[in-house]
């Protein structure tokens, strides 16, 4: 009768359940947090060239 009873308990429990879907979630939210990052570190990357080619052709004047 324990098995019996333990396999019941087991079956109506839901803690398992939401695990998954946390699990599910965080690894879509990383996803998107990859795709962001992807898109936009060569935009980021062509600005940061052009903002240093831009200090480096400034000049600084001594008297």
């Amino acid at each position: 009768m324990k098995l019996i009873n333990l396999i019941k308990t087991f079956k109506r429990d839901e803690d398992g359940a939401v695990t998954v879907d946390w699990v599910v979630l965080t690894a879509a939210i990383v996803g998107l947090g990859i795709a962001v990052l992807a898109s936009v570190s060569g935009g980021t990357t062509g600005l940061a060239d052009k903002i240093s080619s831009n200090l480096a052709a400034q000049t600084i004047v001594t008297y």
